[in-house]
C-alpha cells in the first residue's frame, strides 16, 4: 500500500490550509484520506503519512491511535460505533450497553470483531455528541442514527446487509 498521486493531491490541498511550516497540522485529513482509499492504517500507511509530512511516525501512530474513527486493523465494510457513555446508558430501551449487546448477539460476534463475511464490525464508542437522542450509533463514522431500539437496529442492519458489495 503506498501513497498514490492522487492521495498526495489531495494531500497538498489539504496541507495549503495551514501556514507553510505548519504542514503537520493537515495529519489528521491525510489519515483520512488514506483510510477512505485503503478502508485501515496499516503501519507502512502511517510511516508514509509521516514522511510526506516530515513528521515522526510515532507522532502520527499517536494520533492516528487516539482517535476512533481511524482504523488501525482492518474493518468490516460497515463499521458501527455505538456510544456506551453515561448519557447513552440512560436512553431508551436499556441504553447504549443494551444496543451494543443487541446487535453483538444479532451478529455473533464480540464488540471490535468482524462478521465472517466481512460486512460488519462492531466497536463501543465514547461520547457521539448526540446525548439527547440515546442511545445512537455512527455507521462508518459518517452517518448518526438515533434513538435505537431493537426495531431500528434490525432494519439498519438489513438494510446494511443489503447494500453490501460483500
Amino acid at each position: 500500500m503506498q501513497i498514490t498521486s492522487e492521495i498526495s493531491q489531495a494531500f497538498e490541498i489539504e496541507i495549503a490550509k495551514y501556514p507553510v511550516n505548519q504542514r503537520q497540522s493537515a495529519v489528521m485529513a491525510c489519515l483520512a484520506l488514506v483510510q477512505c482509499k485503503y478502508g485501515w492504517l496499516s503501519p507502512d500507511l502511517i510511516q508514509s503519512v509521516a514522511h510526506y509530512l516530515c513528521m515522526p511516525a510515532i507522532a502520527v501512530q499517536e494520533v492516528a491511535t487516539f482517535y476512533n474513527m481511524y482504523n488501525n486493523v482492518p474493518v468490516g465494510q460497515f463499521k458501527l460505533n455505538i456510544c456506551t457513555n453515561l448519557p447513552c446508558q440512560l436512553g431508551q430501551q436499556g441504553g447504549g450497553q443494551a444496543a451494543l449487546n443487541y446487535v453483538c448477539d444479532k451478529l455473533s460476534i464480540k464488540p471490535y470483531e468482524t462478521t465472517p463475511d466481512g460486512i460488519f464490525t462492531v466497536q463501543p464508542s465514547e461520547c457521539l455528541g448526540a446525548c439527547a437522542d440515546a442511545p445512537v450509533m455512527l455507521v462508518n463514522d459518517q452517518t448518526m442514527c438515533s434513538y435505537m431500539d431493537s426495531v431500528k437496529l434490525d432494519n439498519l442492519l438489513d438494510g446494511l446487509r443489503t447494500r453490501s458489495t460483500k
